[in-house]
């Protein structure tokens, strides 16, 4: 391998790093950073610096698009694996219509508005607008996880931007065999087995997969340290094979198999769906720094400005037509309807199919393919963006997100955790208790608190849990294993420095019955275990707020005697708090609430 090949792919890892890095940091959907990123190294670079411009085709030559279609292929496999039908119920028939109804709204129109604004031939109008029917997880879950929206939106969003794309793909081969003069003779009767063969051997072939991965879990036949392995083996076997009888139905292939594996009991698939998210991450940003940087200047040039109307119409009449056609007469409201209306990005499924199919138009002779490329890219860049930065504030405008949410969800409902559930409502901070038993959620219920009657712990609580407003865990049982499970649970939702956990059992005496760095982090004190916390109880300390007027008594008393009151939360204005964590020292200020664990009132006087 050449140093400058070894340069370049270097060179994409890190830039799809940093991106994300960037993107997390700053709050900026990483999505708009590799693009720009991709861009910047690529077609920038090639005219400022030619010498150190990332060339992907040179690098990859004629394995680039098979590699990008692999990518699709396993980023598909794991969008799949988050759709459960439960966080759909209710409202399956509207992702049914969008994906049906919808999407063939969508190309129709799509094709409609590239006519009258591109200048495009007719043949190459549908294939575009069949093209853009998808929408692709490779853009909205970023997105949905930068956004976080309450509802179902996000899960109507989810499920639609999975299971388009092997749609999509279909109906843009279909179109494509008949703009090459294929299938002329009965383009009917063509279409109609085209669907039953992708539904047959697509879908076949992806439930066969899932059921045979299943099955060698269940037997024990898979070694734990080999199931991600032998997924992905089976996941691209799927693929290849599909494709080898019908063109793209190894997306569905795909598809199908993530969503079968999501919803069978037999077998805990979480270590797998550990691994594909992180190797989804890694798949994503390589892809999109390749294809931004495979743009020329030149070629973004000769879309020309009907472009910028062309895209317009797609944002502000196609989705919107589409999405009312799908969600007529359904359960969502007008703001869920309307936010749903305003997100379809498009990404690396629709990139890497107009790649594919310019490229093989062009070698027929059809010259004006190539506009294909830059007007897809431009489209995707220019939905990205508008989308990325209005998304939030859009959700936020229609009261379906909230951008920094500072609400807890609490594991555990007794006393101790009511108290504090109810100090932190008291100043406008959302709390959700969960517990299994019975009598405790009846208690917190009765005192006016939300509350749920379920295990942290089962496969479908984080469906069931209305979590609007709520971007923190703090787990207060008095099982350590089931504190630390929690954390481990709620850790990708919320980040793992927003998961926090009491210090275990014999952490007073310096020896933790669980090690010290196990997941979460440690709430209040490093002493103040469960046990501990329950002799503060029967002493008479109960959980209390006020209104700081004095910090230097409060920093005074602080780490004092065990009687002394112990800092919980501080709460600097109505609506956001401040969890204090073993070895923080918080400093409240005058106005400043603080919640506290006290004997008495007077202690923190």
């Amino acid at each position: 391998m050449s140093q400058s090949a070894l340069i370049q792919t270097a060179a994409v890892i890190l830039l799809g790093g940093l991106a994300q890095w960037i993107g997390t940091v700053a709050r900026v959907p990483s999505i708009l950073l590799l693009l720009a990123f991709g861009f910047v190294a690529g077609p920038v670079a090639r005219n400022l610096a030619p010498g150190w411009s990332l060339e992907p085709d040179a690098l990859f030559g004629n394995l680039l698009l098979p590699f990008v279609a692999l990518a699709v292929a396993l980023i598909l496999f794991e969008g799949g694996l988050n759709l459960s039908f439960r966080e759909i119920r209710g409202v399956r028939g509207v992702v049914a219509l969008l994906v049906t109804a919808g999407a063939v709204a969508t190309g129709i129109l799509a094709a409609a508005a590239a006519g009258l604004t591109l200048g495009l031939s007719f043949e190459l109008t549908l294939l575009l607008g069949a093209i853009l029917t998808v929408t692709g997880p490779t853009v909205v879950l970023p997105l949905l996880r930068h956004i976080k929206p309450a509802g179902r939106v996000a899960a109507v969003l989810k499920w639609e931007g999975i299971v388009v794309d092997p749609v999509g793909a279909l109906l843009a081969v279909l179109v494509f065999e008949v703009v090459t003069g294929h299938r002329l003779d009965d383009p009917v009767r063509h279409a109609g087995l085209a669907v039953l063969t992708t539904l047959v051997i697509g879908g076949g072939l992806g439930a066969a997969g899932a059921l045979v991965l299943v099955a060698g879990l269940r037997s024990y036949w898979v070694p734990d340290h080999l199931q991600n392995p032998i997924a992905t083996m089976l996941v691209v076997a799927a693929y290849v094979g599909a494709n080898q009888v019908q063109a793209e139905s190894g997306l569905l292939a795909v598809t199908v198999m993530g969503i079968v594996l999501a919803n069978q009991r037999a077998v805990s698939i979480r270590s797998i769906l550990e691994f594909k998210e992180n190797l989804r991450v890694l798949l994503l940003s390589t892809v999109f720094i390749l294809l931004s940087a495979r743009m020329t200047v030149q070629d973004l040039a000769s879309v020309g400005p009907g472009v910028a109307v062309f895209i317009a119409a797609l944002i502000l009449v196609v989705r919107p037509l589409s999405v009312a056609l799908s969600t007529a007469g359904s359960r969502l409201s007008w703001r869920e309807r309307a936010f749903v209306a305003w997100m379809a990005p498009r990404g690396i499924v629709a990139a890497a199919v107009t790649s594919v199919f310019a490229l093989a138009l062009e070698k027929q002779g059809l010259r004006e393919a190539r506009l294909l490329v830059p007007v897809m890219f431009t489209t995707i860049v220019a939905t990205v963006i508008v989308y990325g930065l209005s998304g939030s504030t859009v959700a936020r405008w229609l009261g379906l997100s909230d951008r920094d949410p500072q609400g807890f969800l609490i594991v555990g409902a007794h006393a101790l955790a009511r108290d504090l559930a109810r100090c932190l409502a008291a100043h406008d901070i959302r709390t959700l208790l969960v517990d299994t038993n019975r009598a405790e959620i009846d208690a917190a219920r009765a005192a006016g608190l939300s509350a749920v009657h379920a295990s942290i712990l089962a496969d479908d609580v984080p469906d069931r849990l209305d979590l609007a407003g709520i971007g923190r865990l703090l787990a207060l049982t008095a099982n350590d294993e089931v504190n630390v499970l929690a954390t481990e649970r709620f850790a990708p939702l919320f980040g793992r420095a927003n998961v926090y956990r009491l210090p275990p059992k014999g952490s007073e005496r310096g020896r933790p019955t669980i090690e010290r760095h196990a997941a979460g982090r440690v709430a209040f004190r490093a002493d103040l275990t469960m046990p501990r916390l329950s002799e503060l109880v029967a002493s008479g300390a109960r959980v209390t707020s006020m209104t700081l007027t004095d910090p230097v008594e409060l920093a005074s008393r602080r780490g004092a005697a065990a009687g002394d009151p112990v800092l919980l939360v501080v709460v600097p204005e109505p609506g956001r708090a401040q969890l204090v964590v073993a070895g923080d020292r918080p400093t409240p200020r005058p106005g400043h609430v603080v919640i506290m664990l006290a004997r008495d009132a007077s202690q923190i006087a």
